[in-house]
């Protein structure tokens, strides 16, 4: 994938209520956790493509919830292990950063559901 999604397109796009926009940010984040599990996208590229600078100030200055924002914030440093951390531990780290966001991901999901 060559092309960086905006979430501010696609969130004013759908239309939906705030809650709804939440909604929407946890799934689309499960999607490019899935990719990234499977090997289907780089951590350069989700950061490129999902976790770059545009969409985590539309989440921290637009949807102000603090799950969403600590979703932005987790997959923005996932390049970083790579970086920092020695080859054996990055897999365990990587996956261990993965599930956090998922369970982030889980929990904005939950939230949203019990609003509905």
């Amino acid at each position: 994938m060559h092309t960086s999604m905006s979430l501010k397109t696609l969130l004013v796009a759908s239309g939906g209520t705030p809650a709804q926009q939440l909604g929407l940010l946890a799934l689309l984040t499960l999607g490019v956790l899935e990719s990234l599990a499977n090997g289907l996208l780089s951590t350069t590229d989700a950061l490129r493509v999902f976790f770059h600078t545009e969409n985590c100030l539309f989440v921290r200055k637009q949807l102000r919830d603090k799950l969403a924002d600590a979703i932005m914030s987790h997959g923005v440093q996932l390049p970083d292990l790579f970086d920092a951390l020695p080859p054996e531990e990055t897999h365990r780290e990587f996956q261990r950063e993965l599930a956090t966001i998922r369970l982030l991901c889980l929990k904005l999901l939950e939230a949203q559901r019990l609003v509905a």
